[in-house]
Order: structure tokens, then sequence, then C-alpha cells
């Protein structure tokens, strides 16, 4: 069973940075596409960004296009997304999932079987 734990939220102030860590334990991670989602109060869970199993492909939302960054380190069975200038709009819960196939890098939340537990961020002054 792979287990998923996010790490890395916090409060930040506009324009900020903050880098969120997945680490995974019970399986390897390199069989998985990665995807990090967030939900914010009274809003549905949205897809932020997914990496491919190998890392070779990487998808963004439109809104955090050219601020955050995901990446992945197999060895370390860990994926990050650093997340810069960051915005009050970005205050949310941020998890990370793990799936399979084509629809996870389309953000299709059916498609990820295992899911963190999530990290709080807030972006505020």
């Amino acid at each position: 069973q792979l287990q998923l734990v996010e790490s890395g939220g916090g409060l930040v102030q506009p324009g900020g940075s903050l880098r969120l860590s997945c680490a995974a334990s019970g399986y390897a991670l390199d069989y998985f596409a990665i995807g990090w989602f967030r939900q914010a109060p009274g809003k549905e869970r949205e897809g932020v960004s997914c990496i491919s199993s190998s890392g070779g492909s990487t998808n963004y939302a439109d809104s955090v296009k050219g601020r955050f960054t995901i990446s992945r380190d197999n060895a370390k069975n860990t994926v990050y997304l650093q997340m810069d200038s960051l915005k009050p709009e970005d205050t949310a819960v941020y998890y990370c999932a793990a799936g399979v196939g084509i629809a996870t890098m389309h953000f299709v939340i059916g498609s990820y079987k295992y899911w963190g537990q999530g990290t709080q961020v807030t972006v505020s002054s």
C-alpha cells in the first residue's frame, strides 16, 4: 500500500515562496504519475500540477503557470512543488496524489488512487 505524506506548508506573505514535498513509502514512487491538488474553503478540489512517472512530462493549471514548478526525485521517493510569487488566492490545503494512466496528466481526480492528508498553505500579509 502506497502512503503519501505532504510537508512544507505554512504562512507566507504575498510574493513569497514555499516548497512542498510529497514523500512516499510502501511502494516505489517511480511507477506512478504524481499530481498536486488544492482545495480552498467552499471550493472544489482542483488540479495544480502533475508529473509523469519518469518525470519527462509535466502539466500545470493556467493559474499557476510560470510561478509553480513540479519535480521529482525517484531515488528519494519524493515529489516537490516549488511555489514562487505566491498570491492570496493560492491559499488552500494542498494534496499530493498518485495514479497511473494518461488521465492523471489531465487532473482527472478519479484516476488518482492514493492521496496524502494535505498541508495548509496560507498566503497573507
